[in-house]
């Protein structure tokens, strides 16, 4: 039995990113605790938990990342295992949301796909949605359960901060993230810039003009995820052909699908800068991008909600410069 803050409370790891789970882990305190994934002959998933849960609040990681129906399907089926297992409350903790960029009917007959994966973990028995900039904020809405949506910002910020560029200007890679930017910009003491594109078809991108100032400034395109480089590297060569002097990018998911590494390495961005939330394969390492880490500001989240303090403090900025680092 794991006794946390008075709780029993156990972490269990599927198969996405095992790695991430276990710095939230060493971040709360406890180990994680035992389950099997099994994958029949036929493709069919199975899991087995192999201590009881019975009477414990319990937190399953898992990014819905690639294979992303896979991922989902072994959260579906441990949340039902845990739910007939009598686990006080299960809490989902996907620090990448797969579906959520179909978020909305942008064309007749379409779905809204992240909706019904928002009614799927409810029905499979979840009580609480733990996830990172999720990319939709309304998307929230979509569940009837609570839902914790953290943000990289504090980490990505930190880490630019410390590289101490000069003459910087926050860049929004569409309209849709011009709030995103805004407030990455608020966080560094600098302005903004939009690239006004058009996507004609999915995962293309087409830039048709800046707006904001960039000649002689460091850019630094901001975006909740890399998919497959098309957006940020096109956007890096606009903004060095308006008269940038670099360009890095920072993104929290580095979903980084297709010919994604192989635009990032040929690109003229100075350095690609993601998070964990996705684990990042040994063939997609380059030189060019930075992981950083979410387990410590994960596993903080977690301690809170587990002795009922807001998790607004987690992101309340101001940079100590002694110390280098957002508090």
């Amino acid at each position: 039995m794991s006794i946390l803050l008075g709780k029993k409370v156990k972490i269990f790891s599927l198969s996405s990113n095992v790695e991430l789970a276990e710095e939230i882990a060493k971040a709360v305190g406890m180990p994680l605790s035992s389950c099997d994934v099994l994958h029949f002959a036929d493709g069919e998933i199975n899991v087995q938990i192999n201590e009881t849960v019975r009477g414990h609040h319990v937190f399953v990681i898992q990014p819905t990342s690639a294979p992303v129906n896979d991922h989902l399907m072994e959260l579906l089926i441990m949340c039902d295992a845990l739910k007939r297992a009598s686990a006080k409350t299960i809490n989902l903790v996907i620090p990448y949301y797969g579906y959520s960029r179909q978020d909305r009917k942008a064309r007749s007959r379409q779905p809204i796909s992240a909706k019904l994966v928002a009614d799927l973990l409810q029905v499979a028995g979840a009580d609480r949605v733990i996830t990172m900039d999720i990319h939709a904020a309304q998307e929230q809405g979509f569940f009837d359960i609570p839902v914790d949506n953290f943000m990289g910002l504090p980490i990505l910020a930190n880490y630019l901060m410390d590289k101490h560029l000069e003459n910087v200007v926050v860049v929004s890679p569409d309209h849709g993230g011009t709030t995103r930017a805004r407030e990455f910009a608020k966080v560094l003491d600098t302005t903004i810039a939009i690239i006004d594109k058009r996507r004609p078809e999915p995962n293309k991108a087409e830039v048709m003009n800046i707006i904001g100032d960039v000649k002689g400034k460091t850019c630094i395109l901001v975006d909740d995820m890399c998919d497959t480089a098309g957006t940020l590297t096109i956007g890096a060569k606009a903004l060095m052909d308006a008269g940038a002097t670099e360009v890095y990018a920072a993104c929290t998911h580095g979903v980084l699908s297709g010919p994604a590494i192989e635009r990032i390495q040929n690109s003229c961005l100075k350095e690609m800068i993601i998070t964990n939330t996705i684990k990042l394969d040994d063939s997609k390492k380059i030189d060019k991008i930075t992981v950083l880490s979410v387990g410590q500001l994960l596993g903080h989240g977690i301690l809170r909600i587990l002795s009922d303090e807001p998790l607004s403090g987690l992101f309340t900025y101001t940079y100590d410069k002694s110390k280098r680092e957002l508090l």
